[in-house]
């Protein structure tokens, strides 16, 4: 499976809420940094993360773009409420082995109406 189609199946796994799905995309031993916390590594850790998330706040993952380079797919997104980000994959035998996520906590915590932390 090619990179992108890869992520085209993240995304929809990412907008049904399927903390389960989602994780079998990933290697057992993938990391998964989203920039705004601290990098999570493994696939018990990552669907713990997932399962979490989750349960905080309704997400939605509209594609704005898809590029693929080699192992690599980059997806540049938005949500329903106006946030934007990117995300970049490294895949590897037809599973996630590393990712990471630029996006802004602070706008995301505000739309959601979940706790800042001090």
């Amino acid at each position: 499976m090619k990179p992108k189609d890869l992520i085209l199946k993240w995304v929809e796994d990412f907008n049904k809420g399927d903390a389960e799905s989602i994780v079998d995309l990933y290697s057992e031993d993938a990391v998964n940094h989203q920039v705004p916390n601290k990098p999570v590594k493994g696939k018990n850790a990552i669907r713990k993360m997932f399962s979490e998330e989750f349960a905080k706040a309704d997400m939605t993952c509209i594609i704005e773009n898809i590029y693929e380079d080699g192992e690599w797919a980059i997806l540049e997104w938005k949500d329903p409420l106006g946030l934007r980000g990117c995300g970049f994959f490294q895949v590897q035998n037809d599973k996630i082995i590393f990712q990471r996520g630029y996006w802004d906590k602070l706008s995301f915590l505000k739309m959601h109406g979940l706790p800042i932390p001090e």
